[in-house]
């Protein structure tokens, strides 16, 4: 390979593969993710980077995590790529708001190749001591896989890492030659999918998992769910269970865990579904000094009322809807608690903008994604509570109209409600007008102090942390709750996601909100149930 007369600089298997190297050291990274060990430079070989922060990171650490990441001040790591150097070049430009990536035939790299580029440096954030990675794990797996099958591999981790790349790169660039090329792939890796769990060995190996965790990002990527459901929850469930508690000895394992559990608490919280199997067992693995792990667990126990008042009576009595409020309220005080276990360095920080409108900011945006996902869990329960409240209410009531009552509320009086009203939609303002104050933050256009970020800044959203935005933004959008112009600052969030980042899962959600808003602008307070979380606890779906 001849660059203006000059001899090669690339290493020896990438000149000998005939592809761009892009000359990392101490190996390069096109080696790594083909799988191979990098036989390294001429003599005479020139190191060339692109900045002083790769040089410095590529000689750390970065080449051990084999993957791109964003440091505790949002800087951008070297990404692990299959693309040239001039296409890794553009990418970042693209990030720093330079220049866009055209669609031209490349001359030095396939679509393949600058997907999978694109995708790993957007999806895949490295995890640390404060938890807050997404998909770190895939890269090396996905190097594991090429080094074992060959670039000829049709194994579904393959196929789905490639589909999901180009699925993510065509929604960026609106390319349909792109988006039929995903499907195709999306389609082999279903059938590598069936076949690996086919195999007894094949269906518990960490790679088939990782499968079905592409093929659900995919999903939400393309906006193709059925509905508003995932046709792959069943399937995390039926893997969890399959692997049994060997998937947590190590930080792989547990990660994918964390991704499929928290998928399946969306689908029970938010859409009301209903899990296949039991996952009681999860909970006692949960790690308790990680605020993810143990905001999890608060949220599985109101999954567990969610699927009680599911599987109840249509009309329960009142006995049990008290013990119902008692639960609820229980585990209400425990997620109160839980922001008071954070260290210092998860607080939110309040700030104001430049219009002096106060902000919350925090140490790193994947911070906000988990404080906003616990907000909506925290109306959850008060909408939950709500519902409650008035069927009590109601019920006593009724009671009060039955024959041989008897009053006995001059001996000792007894409230109608045993709930403030007040007090619930109190915390659902708060908690709402909370999410709408990281928004500017979460969104990278406001830096830690509440100072807009420049055009270029390092300090950028990544696909991976709008997708963390989607569901708890749309909960709240649907729930009813928020002022008209919070629930237009929601709508417009939705949008942006969808739009610039390519999910088109937010755009999808974003319709279906509105017409909830509208079902619920006719039917508010008409049914019993109505004011349960939506979805969850709808028992107009019972029976």
């Amino acid at each position: 390979m001849v660059y203006g007369g000059k001899p090669s600089t690339g290493c020896y298997l990438c000149r000998k593969r005939k592809i761009k190297c892009d000359e990392a050291h101490p190996e390069c990274r096109n080696c790594i993710i083909y799988g191979r060990p990098c036989p390294g430079y001429r003599p005479d070989g020139v190191f060339r980077n692109e900045t002083r922060k790769v040089e410095r990171l590529v000689k750390g650490n970065a080449i051990v995590n084999a993957h791109s990441n964003i440091d505790t001040q949002g800087s951008l790591d070297t990404s692990t790529s299959a693309v040239s150097h001039r296409t890794r070049a553009e990418f970042q430009e693209k990030r720093h708001g330079k220049a866009a990536l055209t669609l031209y035939t490349p001359a030095d790299s396939t679509w393949e190749q600058r997907a999978l580029c694109y995708f790993f440096d957007q999806y895949t954030i490295k995890a640390d001591c404060e938890d807050g990675g997404h998909l770190e794990y895939l890269p090396p797996l996905y190097a594991r896989e090429l080094g074992q099958s060959g670039e000829s591999s049709s194994s579904c981790l393959r196929w789905a890492v490639d589909a999901t790349a180009l699925m993510t790169l065509a929604n960026a660039k609106n390319a349909p030659s792109l988006m039929n090329k995903a499907r195709q792939g999306y389609g082999r890796a279903l059938r590598g999918l069936q076949e690996a769990l086919a195999s007894p060995d094949n269906a518990v190996k960490d790679e088939t998992f990782a499968s079905v965790v592409l093929l659900s990002l995919y999903e939400d990527i393309s906006g193709e769910r059925n509905g508003l459901l995932s046709s792959h929850t069943a399937g995390f469930e039926f893997l969890m269970k399959l692997r049994g508690d060997t998937q947590m000895y190590h930080q792989r394992g547990r990660s994918m865990l964390n991704f499929a559990y928290a998928h399946t608490h969306v689908e029970i919280l938010a859409l009301g579904d209903k899990p296949r199997f039991d996952m009681k067992w999860v909970l006692g693995m949960l790690d308790m000094n990680k605020p993810t792990e143990r905001l999890m667990l608060a949220a599985s126990k109101l999954c567990q009322i969610f699927l009680q008042i599911r599987s109840s009576p249509k009309i329960p009595d009142q006995a049990t809807v008290e013990l119902w409020i008692a639960a609820g309220s229980e585990c209400d005080t425990e997620l109160s608690q839980w922001t008071q276990t954070l260290p210092d360095r998860w607080l939110p920080l309040v700030v104001y903008s430049a219009q002096g409108e106060p902000l919350l900011t925090y140490n790193r945006i994947a911070n906000v994604v988990v404080w906003n996902y616990y907000r909506a869990v925290r109306v959850m329960v008060q909408q939950l509570l709500r519902g409650l409240n008035s069927t009590l209410t109601s019920i006593k009531a009724a009671n009060k109209q039955s024959p041989g009552f008897k009053d006995t509320s001059s001996l000792k009086p007894e409230p109608e409600s045993v709930l403030d009203e007040s007090a619930l939609q109190a915390i659902i303002h708060e908690m709402t007008t909370d999410v709408c104050r990281s928004i500017p933050f979460a969104l990278a256009d406001v830096d830690s102090l509440g100072r807009p970020n420049k055009s270029g800044s390092p300090w950028q959203m990544r696909a991976a942390q709008g997708y963390g935005l989607l569901w708890p933004l749309w909960y709240i959008l649907s729930s009813g709750m928020p002022t008209p112009a919070q629930a237009d600052l929601i709508r417009t969030v939705l949008s942006r996601v969808g739009s610039t980042l390519g999910i088109k899962l937010a755009l999808v959600l974003a319709q279906e909100a509105e017409r909830i808003r509208r079902e619920q602008d006719v039917v508010q307070g008409e049914t019993f149930g109505r004011d349960y979380p939506r979805g969850a606890c709808n028992l107009d779906k019972q029976n």
